[in-house]
């Protein structure tokens, strides 16, 4: 089939448009720029491009309608962060494919009663990523008409892989903390360190969006969560880094106003979300109607991604 993908040059698009090649569709991919995947893949060789700057052509309403002049059969969007971004695209594909797919994120589900969060809980979504993707969830799934544009949403938990810096043991994407943790050095740890962040390796995403695909009459009208088998600790995260690297782990627990004060502000930031959200959710839902199976635990996905940037850097 034709498949477009939306962002197809990011992440979750270097291990998902080999995956549609080599299935034989036939790929464009749709960006502002031409760039290269973080892992090469002859498959690329195959892809058709389209260079479209979504922002400035959502501006003028014409966006939807560019990619609907590609006459596709299928669209995949990875990078609609927008409600209005949704609205136009769902009325300029609507009547004209087979199947549209969402790349949605775990932080829809925002503060949480229960967990493993499932997809049938309610959401109670903060910030303004989350709120405004729990808003394109809730729009896609409930106010479109699943006979005139069939939509499936895939929510992705803290992708990570070679050539992706993984979310760290304490909530952010500094470095630094790996080496620390590698050389035996002291950690500092918010609480407890009993929150949770769930991981998910970008291949394993990519695997989920090929099974909605092939599975396509339990994927219409559904949302999905794309994520490792397991959530981790901070504590558990920190500890098990530590121990692959051969160090001890050196963790000192402390309140959020003695270990915020050593972080920068973006750092701070990041790793407040990440403390709020404590991403922990069940894939027992893509398991029995995608037959979604991961590959990687959250730790051989991160400690990949590290063998990778030791390699790389």
């Amino acid at each position: 089939m034709k498949v477009i993908v939306i962002g197809g040059t990011g992440h979750i698009g270097t291990f998902l448009i080999p995956r549609l090649i080599e299935a034989g569709h036939q790929v464009t991919v749709v960006s502002r720029q031409k760039n290269s995947p973080y892992v090469k893949s002859a498959a690329w060789e195959d892809v058709k491009w389209e260079t479209l700057d979504r922002i400035q052509l959502e501006k003028e309403g014409a966006f939807g309608q560019a990619v609907a002049g590609l006459a596709p059969e299928i669209v995949i969007d990875l990078i609609c962060f927008k409600l209005d971004s949704a609205r136009q695209i769902v009325t300029a594909l609507q009547d004209h494919i087979k199947h549209f797919l969402h790349c949605g994120t775990i932080w829809v589900h925002g503060y949480k009663i229960e967990t493993p969060s499932a997809e049938s809980h309610s959401r109670r979504p903060f910030g303004e990523y989350g709120i405004q993707k729990a808003a394109i969830e809730d729009y896609l799934l409930n106010h479109v008409d699943q006979q005139r544009l069939p939509v499936t949403v895939l929510h992705p938990g803290h992708i990570v892989g070679p050539g992706w810096a993984p979310i760290n043991p304490v909530g952010n994407f500094n470095r630094e903390i790996f080496s620390r943790l590698a050389n035996g050095q002291e950690v500092l740890l918010p609480h407890l360190g009993l929150e949770t962040l769930h991981h998910v390796h970008a291949d394993d995403v990519a695997a989920g969006f090929m099974q909605a695909l092939t599975n396509k009459k339990n994927a219409v009208g559904e949302s999905f969560h794309l994520l490792s088998e397991k959530a981790l600790t901070w504590r558990g995260y920190a500890e098990a880094i530590a121990e692959w690297y051969s160090q001890k782990p050196n963790l000192r627990f402390v309140t959020w106003e003695e270990f915020r004060q050593p972080l920068s502000e973006e750092d701070a930031l990041c790793s407040w979300d990440h403390l709020m959200h404590s991403s922990s959710g069940s894939i027992e839902k893509a398991r029995q109607l995608l037959k979604y199976k991961p590959r990687y635990s959250s730790l051989q996905a991160i400690q990949e991604s590290l063998s990778w940037f030791k390699e790389n850097r």
